[in-house]
């Protein structure tokens, strides 16, 4: 590990991967992972928050459980289906230094959205 310190605090990969209408796997950017991104972006600058970067990513294949996001350096990825949820990541995770347990992803973890439509 080097010494020096990292450009940015965090930096925050947000899917705005695009697929054809009806792909089996879906996609983060028709499950409003561009909206999502826009609303980080924008909420962080107004927040004043200089030492993280909010960028747009390609596919980062795990469309089933998009919109997805993934932080780093920690390495944390997040399901983000509302406003209310990215707004969370960014006061619990981002500012607070807490990952937001109900929205991480684990790397075996099955889709999300298939779990809350059994619980119902």
């Amino acid at each position: 590990m080097s010494d020096r310190e990292n450009y940015y605090r965090l930096h925050m990969f947000c899917c705005t991967n695009v697929r054809p209408d009806g792909h089996p796997r879906g996609c983060c950017k028709k499950r409003d992972g561009e909206t999502f991104r826009n609303y980080l972006k924008a909420r962080g600058k107004e927040l004043g928050l200089t030492d993280i970067r909010i960028n747009s990513a390609g596919c980062l294949d795990r469309c089933e459980m998009g919109a997805v996001l993934v932080i780093y350096p920690e390495g944390t990825w997040y399901t983000c289906q509302s406003i209310k949820d990215a707004e969370e990541i960014l006061q619990s995770h981002v500012i607070g230094g807490k990952p937001v347990a109900r929205l991480t992803l684990n790397v075996d973890q099955e889709d999300l959205r298939d779990q809350q439509r059994s619980a119902v």
